[in-house]
């Protein structure tokens, strides 16, 4: 398909994304952990390019200070790549790791999870109703100018792609990557029965983090316990994912969603912070705690 069609079908799917796939809820309705929002709340559009995305982050090979870690007590190391990071549109960083899980806020007594943190980098977040991605400690402290609290994440697992924030790091030693939310988690590999202390092992899981302000999910969607509009994820990620597909020249398939929705959806800024460091990222007199402990959590997480 060439790219000016592509673009054509994002921005149409932009346009007409159906009432029924999330707009703004009430959080505490999904912080259970077996009744979480639905996938096709936070799913990329069918118009998006997974597998090209997919394709194209494995072949990344720009490194960055501090970007190699574990991905758990093995010998197996996950690199950040940072190939996209100065794109105009679309900057992002990438890497390729397994998933583990991380239940820190509100959720820090989930099952296999009895030592989790009550916090997590920029608020409490729900395990459970928040889709979140974690990122080691080290790599938010050399990047903290263009990486910033609950910023857009775009994760490829199963095939599919799903969108969440950047909502906590991870502080042990080692500092490891390949951890998200137990909802990211259970949704990608729902066959899997993963908790605290059960992860998914394989590294086939594609993680994209979006760059700058213009990527903050704004406090008219987010809260410091939830997601309180799928709506404006799902756009921002479409529109964030759409420009760097175009900047890699990837082209699209699939039909976009054809229900009309009235929702509106606030432009994206990291002007508008509602509580301390909702959009702030790292603050040099008070860098956000460590407060996600994959060592201690996951450290006996099964390998299976």
């Amino acid at each position: 398909m060439p790219i000016k069609n592509f673009a054509s079908r994002l921005a149409l799917s932009l346009a007409v994304c159906g009432t029924a796939m999330g707009q703004k809820v009430n959080g505490p309705d999904y912080n259970k952990p077996n009744g979480g929002p639905p996938a096709k709340f936070f799913q990329a559009s069918s118009s998006i390019p997974v597998a090209a995305i997919q394709a194209a982050a494995a072949k990344a090979s720009k490194v960055p200070s501090h970007a190699t870690y574990p991905i758990g007590e093995g010998s197996t190391k996950s690199t950040i790549h940072s190939d996209w990071a100065d794109f105009a549109e679309g900057a992002s960083f990438s890497f390729i790791a397994d998933m583990d899980v991380d239940c820190d806020g509100l959720n820090h007594g989930c099952k296999g999870n009895p030592d989790g943190q009550p916090e997590t980098n920029w608020g409490a977040l729900s395990a459970y109703e928040v889709p979140f991605i974690v990122i080691p400690q080290n790599f938010l402290n050399a990047n903290k100018a263009t990486l910033k609290g609950n910023a857009v994440a775009a994760v490829i697992c199963n095939g599919k792609m799903f969108y969440g924030i950047f909502g906590d790091s991870n502080g042990d030693s080692p500092q490891v990557t390949g951890e998200a939310s137990w909802l990211m988690a259970r949704t990608c590999f729902p066959e899997e029965d993963l908790n605290g202390n059960k992860g998914h092992t394989a590294a086939d899981v594609t993680y994209i983090v979006f760059t700058g302000d213009k990527a903050v999910l704004p406090s008219s969607a987010l809260n410091e316990n939830y997601i309180t509009n799928f709506d404006t994820l799902r756009s921002m990620g479409d529109s964030l994912v759409g420009a760097l597909a175009k900047n890699l020249n990837l082209s699209g398939g699939g039909n976009p969603p054809t229900t009309l929705t009235t929702t509106s959806i606030p432009e994206p800024t990291g002007g508008s912070c509602s509580w301390p460091g909702h959009c702030a990222g790292e603050d040099n007199n008070n860098p956000p705690p460590d407060s996600s402990k994959k060592g201690d959590e996951g450290e006996d997480q099964e390998k299976e």
